[in-house]
């Protein structure tokens, strides 16, 4: 008996030895992959030190003699603090995400690698000029040497059992490839669902659901555009239809890849223009941006430096947005229309033959290996055309090649960073065309109070009649994409008379400049607008007034969404348990998306169903044709509901319902069902179900109690989509910013996630509490608490 229970004890002792050597080498692991923060750090290439300063978010200060030096010292400081996060970005878009995580992402890669981005990345800087390469090349050496100055790999790769791979110049170019996925690659697919409901429906009714614009919109060019009207009942009638088709429950997301900005001009605060920016876009642990500063001499003064804070993207040797001490400047997605579907005709007797524009021409065959790990190689066949690679078929099975801005060359560059040294709002707007970028809505603003805006990125030339919403051939003369719009016919706003500029992804202009930009996927229009209306409530700003508008929560869209459910539940029985629940939770409502409101966690939900049920039974038709069809993401969703909502036209009623009474009636009993199974009607808030979600990109993988140590807090949110403070779970503003240019000073940034992406770094998660709570972080970094010095290696 005694020799047993020290037997288990020698065990258990052994077992707690064992568990703390490995927590301790686990430990020296983690702390052994820590960036440096202090002291000195031989860099080959410097031609001069570079200091780097660290304040207490861990905000990057980089002081150097010249633009390729600070180049060098990026790359440096990117790598040790984010290079698993830069080697994601390639990876997505080169699809090979396989080679870390096997066969899990090989679904991603497949699709991916389809593009072939890596080999295009490789054609655009074929096209670069010297100064962006010299750039690339600087960037890339601090990369590949502050990785390997690490003593331990990044701990990601520890967790994952592999290693880091050199960083390549091609790969900066795929971090930009990858942010053209992310802001334009929905709208690319939704082009082929827009087809299926082309080809199923009446024309009149396929106009009436792709209405490019409606009464929430607030464009800044704007001219009246006639809405096109209700389909009548002798094109469609879903009385006459069999139920079974109505059983869809699906609805797209209004979440799209997006972002607010607006700025007021030097009239309406007695100084500078004053610019706010706040990017939407999956947030993540760490954040996707960095915050930097970039102090170097200017070259044409022997006494001025270029100045410039804002934010980097890590794999990019260039500041995003940010202000330079004279321009302040931002973005938000444009959401027009720069890609097309092309039907292609393959020769019958072989087919390695497509008919091109010039006659029938060989297919271009390329083989793409996707390497998995622990797992045999697969190899790809991608056919490719003079207009692009094949990647999808239409609805009658003709096989479609893809023309997309991001697969040439020329929309690809590093023009962006030009604007550190631009000196008016005015140089910014004649420059911003240029940008190899996603095409974006610009706003930029400056020291003597002047504002414009345009659009920033290439924008291709359309010609010959046809719908770029739907697949085209372009075999016929002069049918097609004919080169790139000039700059100078770019939209363009200098200095409005309002003195106001604003952008939330809506329509931005109307008539010929709507055709020129087409419609990607705009957004319905209701942010702009209470963006814009606020921006007219009053006559003078400051950096606080314009940070209210960022943090404005009103739901004024829900606002007839409360008044037609309370409506609906006056008139039903209020001795329904689920009736008197809904109405007690009615109680609240203040017209807020605040976090301890039922009445708008009750109302949103409301407006869903009601959206759900009318969409999907206007589109029930398509279902006889397709019966995975799934409704695309509809711009003007709000507006075609409500015009039925309002006039309640038999023919255009889902076959479910007697009349529309029943249809809203039976939208709340099933609203009511389903918030009863999460967590009940009147015990619920808005905050408890719009919980943060905010996860590192391992996590989900780890135990629960080593995520939790990753993943950011699960705080509640207040705010949602269709109004300035869009937040959801995981999707919201990656940045918020407020700044007028010569006063940064006063300026304000705050952002999700953290700057670091170890998490052992007193950086990681730091700042995030100000962004949840709406705290203001200054847009200058603090005092430096951490110094590092890069000085010249003599030889390698």
């Amino acid at each position: 008996m005694q020799f047993t229970l020290r037997l288990a004890l020698y065990i258990f002792t052994t077992g707690l030895l064992i568990a703390g050597l490995l927590i301790l080498i686990s430990g020296s692991l983690l702390r052994a992959s820590l960036p440096q923060y202090d002291g000195e750090a031989p860099l080959f290439g410097l031609s001069a030190p570079v200091l780097i300063d660290r304040d207490t978010l861990g905000s990057v200060t980089f002081k150097g003699e010249n633009r390729l030096d600070l180049a060098l010292a990026m790359g440096y400081v990117h790598a040790q603090e984010r290079f698993f996060e830069m080697d994601l970005m390639r990876r997505q878009a080169a699809g090979e995400l396989s080679e870390l995580f096997g066969t899990a992402s090989l679904a991603h890669d497949r699709k991916a690698r389809a593009f072939r981005m890596r080999a295009r990345a490789a054609a655009v800087l074929q096209q670069l000029p010297e100064t962006q390469l010299h750039l690339l090349d600087a960037y890339r050496d601090g990369i590949n040497q502050g990785i390997t100055a690490l003593t331990v790999r990044p701990f990601p790769y520890l967790l994952t059992q592999t290693q880091p791979v050199e960083w390549r110049n091609e790969d900066s170019i795929l971090v930009i490839a990858a942010m053209f996925f992310t802001l334009n690659e929905s709208n690319i697919y939704r082009e082929l669902a827009l087809s299926s409901l082309h080809a199923a429906l009446p024309e009149t009714v396929y106009r009436f659901l792709n209405a490019p614009a409606g009464n929430w919109d607030a464009p800044l060019i704007d001219e009246p555009i006639a809405l096109p009207e209700l389909p009548s009942e002798e094109h469609i009638n879903l009385q006459t239809l069999n139920k079974k088709l109505f059983n869809d429950n699906t609805l797209a997301t209004e979440h799209s890849p997006g972002s607010n900005s607006f700025a007021v001009a030097g009239g309406l605060t007695n100084g500078p223009a004053i610019v706010a920016n706040d990017m939407h876009l999956t947030l993540r642990v760490p954040n996707l941006w960095f915050r930097t500063r970039l102090i170097y001499p200017d070259a044409t003064s022997t006494d001025q430096f270029h100045d410039i804070t804002g934010i980097s993207l890590p794999g990019v040797p260039s500041v995003v947005i940010g202000s330079n001490r004279h321009i302040a400047w931002s973005f938000t997605n444009s959401h027009g229309d720069f890609s097309d579907w092309v039907r292609i005709k393959t020769d019958a007797d072989d087919q390695t033959r497509y008919l091109g524009s010039t006659g029938w021409q060989p297919l271009q065959i390329h083989h793409e290996t996707i390497r998995i790990r622990n797992a045999a190689d697969e190899i790809l066949q991608i056919s490719e055309t003079e207009w692009g690679p094949i990647l999808a078929q239409h609805h009658d099975k003709t096989p479609l090649a893809l023309a997309w801005t991001a697969l040439h060359p020329e929309a690809i560059n590093l023009k962006l960073i030009d604007l550190e040294q631009v000196r008016s709002a005015q140089q910014a707007v004649e420059i911003a065309p240029t940008f190899g970028i996603p095409v974006q809505n610009f706003i930029v603003g400056d020291r003597h109070g002047n504002i414009s805006w345009t659009l920033a990125g290439r924008i291709p030339i359309r010609s010959g009649a046809y719908d770029p919403h739907i697949p085209a051939d372009w075999t016929t003369a002069a049918t097609g994409w004919s080169g790139w719009l000039e700059p100078g016919r770019y939209p363009l706003i200098n200095n409005p008379p309002t003195q106001r500029l604003w952008s939330a992804n809506s329509r931005p202009v109307s008539g010929n400049l709507l055709d020129l930009l087409g419609n990607g996927g705009y957004d319905l229009g209701a942010r702009a607008t209470q963006i814009r209306d606020s921006l007219f409530a009053r006559d003078r700003f400051s950096v606080a007034d314009l940070q209210a508008i960022q943090l404005d929560q009103r739901a004024l869209l829900l606002t007839r969404w409360y008044q037609l459910l309370s409506t609906v539940l006056e008139s039903a029985d209020s001795k329904l348990p689920w009736v008197a629940a809904m109405k007690s939770a009615l109680n609240d409502w203040d017209r807020q998306a605040s976090t301890n409101s039922t009445a708008y966690r009750v109302v949103r939900t409301y407006r869903h169903e009601v959206t759900k049920i009318v969409l999907n039974g206007l589109t029930a038709q398509v279902r006889q044709y397709d019966a995975a069809f799934i409704l695309p993401r509809l711009s003007q969703a709000e507006v075609i509901v409500w015009q039925l909502i309002e006039q309640q036209p038999l023919h255009l009623l889902p076959a479910l319902y007697k009349n529309w009474e029943e249809l809203l009636y039976l939208c709340a009993q099933q609203s009511a069902e389903q918030m009863q199974q999460d967590g009940g009607i009147t015990e619920t808030s808005w905050g408890e179900v719009n919980t943060a979600h905010i996860r590192h990109p391992l996590s989900q993988k780890l135990p629960l109690w080593v995520a939790r140590w990753l993943d950011m807090p699960g705080d509640p949110l207040p705010g949602d989509h269709n109004m300035p403070r869009v937040q959801s779970p995981n999707f919201g503003a990656s940045q918020r910013s407020v700044v007028a240019p010569g006063q940064e000073e006063h300026g304000y940034f705050d952002m999700p996630g953290g700057q670091s992406g170890h998490p052992l770094s007193p950086y990681y998660g730091r700042g995030h509490a100000n962004w949840v709570n709406g705290n203001l972080t200054p847009f200058l970094p603090g005092v430096a608490e951490k110094q590092l010095k890069l000085i010249a290696a003599q030889s390698k």
